[in-house]
C-alpha cells in the first residue's frame, strides 16, 4: 500500500529537455499544495524553467558534460551533488523518468517514499534492480493516449497525493528583469502589448518543424490584413539557416527577435503576445504555462501527449495514418511529410477560430 502524505521534504527528478521539466510543474505545485517542501534535480541547462517558481524551495543541477571528464573529477562532481542531497533529508523521491540516476539516487537516500515509473528493461535482472530501487512504481500509459502532465501526476496519485484542478497548470515565471527588457525592446519597434502574433516556428529538432515556405506564405497573410507579427528561434546554427531561408521568402518585413533571447526573456514575449503560432516545442508550453491562446502544428509527435496545456488552442495536423509515428522525419530525413502536407490556410483559420473564441 502507499504510504500517505504529507511528507516533509521531497526531490523531484526529471533529467530530460526544457519542455519536459517545464511539464513537471504541476507535480511540484501540488505537492506544496499538500505542505510538502520541494526541492527538484535537473540538468543545469534547463534550471531556468523552474527559477522564480514559489513551489520550488532549491534546484539542484547537474552538468550534462560531466559524463565527457575523466573517472575521478566525474566521481568528485557525483559526489557532491550526492552530499549535497543527502543533507536536505528527504523523506520523498519523485522520479520521473527512466533514468538511472534517479535509481542510485534513491537507493542512496533511502527516503521513506520513493516512486518512478515502471520501466522495460533489457534484462530481467535489470527490471528487478530497477523496481527494487524504489518503495513504488507506476505504470505509463504510452501510445498518445494521456497528456504527459497527467502522466507525472500518476507518480504523486500513486503515491496516496491527488492533484486538484488548482494545481494541475503549468507556471513559468520570466521575472522582472526579462519583461523589462522586453517591454524596451517592443516599444523601440512599435509593438503594443497584446497587439501582436508571436512566432516561433522552428524546433530543435528538425523533424518537427513545418516548411518555411508555408510559414513565410502565412506571415505574408497576416501582415497583409494588418497584423503585426513578431518572430522569435533558438540562437542554433540549424534554426539561424531555417529562419534565414523562410526570412528571404517574405514579402513584408516583420519584427525578427530570432537568436536574441533567453528562454525568460522569450517567455516574456509570449505573454504579452495577442496569439502564439508554433510547433511541439518548449515555446508552445512556455505558451500554455502563461495562458497564451496557441495554435500548435503537429506532426510526427503526439498532440494528446504532448499538447497545449489547460489554454485555449487549436491544434493542427493532417489525416495521415501513419501518425503520429516519433520518427526523425519520414524515413529518418528529418522532414516529416504529415508536418509538409499543412497549408497556410489551415493555420490561418485555426488562429481565426481561436482569436474568435477568446475575444481578442
Amino acid at each position: 500500500m502507499p504510504d500517505t502524505a504529507p511528507f516533509q521534504r521531497a526531490l523531484v527528478i526529471k533529467l530530460r529537455h526544457h519542455g519536459d521539466v517545464l511539464l513537471t510543474t504541476p507535480v511540484l505545485a501540488t505537492l506544496a499544495a499538500h505542505g510538502v517542501e520541494c526541492d527538484a534535480l535537473v540538468y543545469d541547462d534547463t534550471s531556468s524553467m523552474l527559477t522564480f517558481n514559489p513551489d520550488v524551495h532549491a534546484i539542484h543541477c547537474i552538468n550534462r558534460e560531466w559524463r565527457t571528464l575523466g573517472p575521478v573529477q566525474k566521481m568528485q562532481r557525483y559526489a557532491a551533488l550526492h552530499s549535497a542531497l543527502a543533507r536536505r533529508r528527504y523523506d520523498c523521491i519523485v522520479h520521473l523518468t527512466d533514468h538511472w540516476h534517479g535509481a542510485w539516487i534513491a537507493r542512496r537516500l533511502a527516503p521513506r517514499v520513493s516512486v518512478a515509473p515502471q520501466a522495460r528493461r533489457s534484462s530481467r535482472f535489470a527490471n528487478r534492480l530497477w523496481a527494487r530501487s524504489f518503495t513504488d512504481c507506476y505504470r505509463v500509459l504510452a501510445g498518445n493516449r494521456r497528456h504527459t502532465v497527467e502522466i507525472h501526476l500518476d507518480a504523486l496519485r500513486r503515491i496516496g497525493i491527488q492533484p486538484s484542478a488548482a494545481t494541475k497548470a503549468l507556471r513559468f515565471v520570466p521575472g522582472i528583469e526579462a519583461e523589462t527588457h522586453i517591454t524596451a525592446i517592443l516599444q523601440s519597434r512599435g509593438c503594443r502589448p497584446g497587439g501582436y502574433i508571436a512566432i516561433h516556428p522552428t524546433s530543435r529538432w528538425l523533424f518537427k518543424t513545418w516548411s518555411p515556405q508555408g510559414m513565410a506564405q502565412l506571415i505574408d497573410r497576416l501582415t497583409a490584413r494588418g497584423e503585426q507579427v513578431v518572430l522569435s528561434a533558438a540562437p542554433s546554427d540549424s534554426e539561424r539557416e531555417w529562419i534565414s531561408a523562410m526570412s528571404a521568402q517574405l514579402q513584408r518585413p516583420v519584427v525578427d527577435l530570432s537568436g536574441s533571447l533567453d528562454l525568460k526573456q522569450l517567455g516574456a514575449l509570449i505573454a504579452n503576445a495577442r496569439a502564439f503560432i508554433g510547433v511541439d516545442s518548449v515555446p508552445m508550453h512556455i505558451a500554455a504555462a502563461l495562458g497564451t491562446p496557441t495554435v500548435a502544428l503537429f506532426g510526427p509527435s503526439g498532440d494528446i501527449e504532448w499538447g497545449p496545456w489547460q489554454v485555449p488552442h487549436r491544434i493542427v495536423t493532417t489525416p495521415y495514418p501513419c501518425r503520429p509515428c516519433g520518427q526523425d522525419g519520414c524515413g529518418g530525413s528529418k522532414i516529416s511529410d504529415c508536418l509538409m502536407a499543412i497549408t497556410p490556410a489551415q493555420v490561418l483559420t485555426a488562429l481565426d477560430d481561436l482569436l474568435r473564441a477568446t475575444g481578442r
